[in-house]
This record gives structure tokens, C-alpha cells and sequence, in this order.
């Protein structure tokens, strides 16, 4: 996207200079005179006069800011984001599309109360993911700190606290009171139940279900008990495969998975038959480029 340079002057008297979307322009509403540069918001973009956007930031299509929210410099909304409050954000954070911020607690006890969320410097909050302000019996706020990495369809619940330079892989969902302390990552798909504690530069592996602490320093995962069965005979046939091909691709499955052969053993009685054919010729060559092991 292009950008035109302008000089915008600052409440302090200083000047800076703000990269703003073409699409910017001054038709807009809902947009307090004092609080943001109304060329950095796009006109479907709808602010609470109460929210405060300072001029450096950019405001994308169909981002609904509402009151009591405020945004450091230069953060970027770049389209469909919702902001609740009260909400205090620091400087540099980007909103993918779709993401819902600061929204009411997930907690049947809420009553409206004013509870809040607290977010850091320099994050990436990626599409679809939704963090919640605190409760009023878990102390009011949930914190989220700077340097994170919060992927897709991630959710952070009521008063959790994320340390510094935290990732939540894709789908990882926190319930609330939960702590995840700095540099920690959250693997795709982990529910993490509430209270737990996720110490220190830990990691866990993707659909790894998490009802305790995890120990800091750790590598954490579900058993992996995954097997191949066999080949997929079936899915061969509709592919119009002849009856020799399944033949010769049953025969090397036999081989590495029915035998007590180890996989270099295997790929040896293979390689040492003749007439393997075209697509057992793939498997091997698939198995020996493997960097992490095959699944048998």
C-alpha cells in the first residue's frame, strides 16, 4: 500500500513524522478533534469521542473503538478490529482483522463491573483473537506484556497475565487466572485451565492439554501414541491405481511396518529387492530425506 509523508504536529509542541494510508481522509465521525489526526482513520472506522488515538497510529476499515480505550504510538488496527475498554494499550501494536480486545469477561458472575486490560509494547495480535478484561474477584485485570506473538484464534481469558516475548500458537485458548511467564510458548490447539501457571521459557507441544503447572525450562506434550496402520488402499483404488501398483506398495509396507525390521533394515531388504517399481522407489527416497523420523 502507498503512503504519503505528512507533518503532523503533537500536543507537545514537537513534531513527527506519520506514514499514512492513502485510503486516510478528513470525512469522519465519531472522532474526538484533540485525540487522533483524523487523516490516519478510514472513514468505515467508527472511535468513541472518549477513546484516545494519538495522531501515529492507523486505524483501518471497520475498526469500532470504543470508550475508555487507549492507544500508545504508533499502533496499526488493519481492518474489522474491536477495542472495549477500559483498555490501555502501549505503542507499536498491530490488530489483524477480526480480532475482539478488551471485551467483557467470559464469567457468569460479571455484573458491568469496570474491570480492565493492560497490553504491552510491540505485539502482533493476529485474526480472530479474543483477550478479555479481568473479573472483580480475580483482582480486575488481565495483562498482557510486551514482545508477544498471539496467533490466530488464540484466546486469553479473565484476569491472565502473559509475560514478555510470550507466543500463543494458533488456537491455543487460556482460561482464565491463568499465568504464562516470559519467553513460554503455547503450541497450537492447548486448552490451559484455569489457575494454571506456565513457567519460564517452556514449551509446549501443539494439542497438548494442560490442567497443571508446567515446569519452567520444559518441553511439555501429550503422548504421541500415533501409528501408521498400513497403507491406504482404498484412497489407492479411487486414484485409479492398478492392481500391480498395490501390490508392490503393500509389500513395502509389509515390509517396514509387519517385519521386525528397524527402518534402516527395512529400506535395505527394499533396495536390495528388483522390480520395486516407480511408487515404492518414492517411499524410499521420502523415508531417507526425513529430518525427523517417519511414523510407523
Amino acid at each position: 500500500m502507498e503512503a504519503a509523508t505528512l507533518r503532523n504536529k503533537a500536543e507537545s509542541g514537537s513534531h513527527r513524522e506519520t506514514s499514512i494510508p492513502r485510503w486516510c481522509n478528513n470525512s469522519i465521525m465519531n472522532v474526538h478533534p484533540t485525540a487522533v489526526h483524523p487523516t490516519a482513520i478510514h472513514p468505515t472506522a467508527i472511535i468513541d469521542p472518549r477513546a484516545k488515538v494519538p495522531a501515529s497510529c492507523t486505524v483501518g476499515p471497520y475498526c469500532v473503538i470504543g470508550a475508555e480505550v487507549e492507544l500508545g504510538e504508533g499502533c496499526r488496527l488493519v481492518s474489522h478490529v474491536a477495542l472495549e475498554g477500559p483498555t490501555k494499550i502501549g505503542s507499536d501494536n498491530a490488530f489483524f482483522p477480526f480480532c475482539a480486545i478488551g471485551m467483557a469477561p467470559q464469567d457468569v458472575t460479571y455484573k458491568g463491573e469496570p474491570t480492565r486490560l493492560e497490553i504491552g509494547d510491540h505485539n502482533e495480535i493476529r485474526e480472530c483473537v479474543t483477550i478479555t478484561r479481568g473479573t472483580v474477584k480475580g483482582g480486575g485485570l488481565t495483562r498482557v506484556g510486551s514482545h508477544t506473538l498471539i496467533m490466530a484464534y488464540a484466546h486469553i481469558g479473565h484476569d491472565s497475565v502473559i509475560g514478555d516475548h510470550c507466543m500463543l500458537v494458533n488456537g491455543a485458548t487460556l482460561g482464565g487466572h491463568v499465568t504464562v511467564e516470559e519467553w513460554a510458548v503455547v503450541g497450537a490447539l492447548c486448552p490451559v485451565h484455569q489457575f494454571v501457571r506456565i513457567g519460564a521459557h517452556s514449551y509446549i507441544g501443539g494439542g497438548t492439554t494442560i490442567t497443571q503447572d508446567v515446569l519452567p525450562f520444559s518441553m511439555t506434550s501429550a503422548a504421541r501414541d500415533t501409528h501408521a496402520y498400513g497403507m491406504n488402499k482404498v484412497g489407492l483404488e479411487r486414484r485409479g491405481f492398478s492392481k500391480e501398483r498395490i501390490r508392490k506398495i503393500h509389500h513395502a509396507y509389509k515390509t517396514l511396518l509387519a517385519s521386525k525390521r528397524n527402518t534402516s533394515q527395512a529400506l535395505e531388504k527394499l533396495k536390495a529387492e528388483s522390480d520395486l517399481g516407480e511408487d515404492v522407489d518414492m517411499l524410499i527416497r521420502f523415508i531417507e530425506a526425513s529430518e525427523r523420523g517417519i511414523i510407523k
